[in-house]
């Protein structure tokens, strides 16, 4: 019998999703609830959106108390909340100022914006020919400009013509950085650790060898922390594992709590100083209601110390996993709580077994068909850890083993 939820949403939401079959109700911490009162680990955190867990009461009174108070008046006015808000980001993070948006594509397309601003009026290329160095793999948004350059056939296969000024390199190569580089470089966009290209982690030295590049060659280095940012990785920025600050940061999904869509492009004085008034905007970036729950998450990030706990789960997650002997697994891979599973799609696909996963109790979702993401919210205990573990364990116990063994490596 067919789910009336999920024949409705079929029915009038447009199918650019292929969801997996659970109508989802409640939440809290990091458990998932269905209509019919089955309960699931959270292993996805919507892609760390939800890096506190699931009607977070902190945040969810923070949410209130605004909301009962001032919600939206758009940036025509100043407003008693985004101030506190944006210092406490500035702060927390080493950064000068920082441009409120809402989603994570808006605050990448705030950042080639600002880049291609400074190329022009600031490093002195002519006008209309800046460009904008990317990874292979990639993974910023599904705007018309950032899937121009993205690498996925699928995110552009209809959706032309594309911007120009763009430059593809091999993620996690410091070398074809440096060979990209022309006079008309503005900026170099990276990932320290690509999320949706498969949790992608480039050799130790990658970021901080792209730092010393873009600084000799005066080429703006722009981190998208979107995913990997505000502790998800076991530090407060992916790029403070080797000590980078980069001229221009970009944050999302973590900084809205899991409650509402909040973004920010954050850069150094110089770069932020190329945007006057009218030159960009969001009706409803920086409102009071965004303002309050950032500020509050970013309080709770701070206090509750989740950067070190996310170091020490995700510690423990990665030393379960690679003691599972499977030989459908060929990697286990990530930093912190951004973990990702590459399965030998011979044997199963990763959606395959996020199917699996989902009959035993576990949500998640697979990357690219061949890996499975494991990235629950930073409030995750140890023995919800196990409990995850002993999961994904019954869950390859259900994978038929072949006669002949897979390879298997670990990174």
């Amino acid at each position: 019998m067919k789910n009336p939820a999920i024949a409705l949403e079929n029915r009038y939401c447009a199918h650019n999703y292929s969801p997996l079959p659970v109508v989802l109700c409640q939440g809290r911490g990091v458990w998932l609830v269905d209509e019919a009162g089955k309960h699931y680990l959270d292993m996805m955190s919507a892609y760390s959106a939800v890096s506190f867990g699931h009607s977070n009461p902190t945040l969810v009174a923070a949410l209130t108390r605004q909301a009962n108070r001032l919600a939206v008046t758009s940036r025509a006015f100043f407003t008693d909340q985004l101030g506190p808000f944006l210092q406490l980001l500035c702060e927390m993070t080493g950064q000068a100022k920082a441009l409120p948006m809402n989603s994570g594509a808006e605050a990448v397309e705030t950042a080639l914006k600002a880049a291609r601003k400074w190329g022009h009026k600031v490093k002195g290329i002519p006008e209309n020919s800046a460009e904008i160095i990317v990874c292979n793999g990639n993974f910023g948004g599904r705007t018309t400009t950032i899937i121009g350059f993205s690498s996925e056939a699928q995110y552009r296969d209809g959706f032309g013509p594309f911007a120009p000024g763009f430059v593809s390199v091999p993620f996690g190569d410091a070398a074809a950085l440096e060979a990209a580089i022309t006079p008309r470089t503005a900026a170099f966009l990276v990932e320290p650790i690509q999320g949706e290209g498969g949790i992608v982690v480039p050799v130790d030295g990658y970021l901080a060898a792209c730092r010393e590049i873009c600084t000799r060659h005066n080429v703006l280095l722009i981190c998208d922390e979107v995913q990997t940012g505000l502790g998800r990785t076991g530090k407060l920025l992916a790029c403070d594992h080797e000590n980078v600050k980069p001229d221009g940061l970009i944050l999302g999904k973590a900084l809205g709590g899991g409650l509402l869509p909040v973004s920010a492009f954050l850069a150094s004085e110089e770069v932020m100083a190329v945007f006057t008034p009218g030159d960009h905007g969001s009706t409803f970036g920086g409102n009071p209601l965004a303002a309050a729950v950032g500020h509050a998450a970013l309080s709770l990030l701070r206090d509750d110390h989740l950067s070190e706990a996310a170091e020490r789960m995700g510690q423990r997650l990665q030393r379960g996993l690679r003691a599972i002997n499977h030989p459908a697994i060929r990697v286990v891979r990530g930093k912190g709580l951004l973990i990702g599973v590459e399965l030998d799609p011979a044997i199963i696909s990763a959606r395959a077994f996020c199917e699996i996963l989902l009959e035993l109790g576990m949500l998640s979702k697979d990357t690219h068909e061949t890996v499975v993401r494991f990235a629950p919210p930073l409030t995750i205990s140890a023995s919800e850890i196990e409990i995850g573990l002993g999961i994904i364990n019954r869950a390859f116990e259900a994978v038929p083993v072949p006669a002949v063994p897979a390879e298997r490596s670990f990174a």
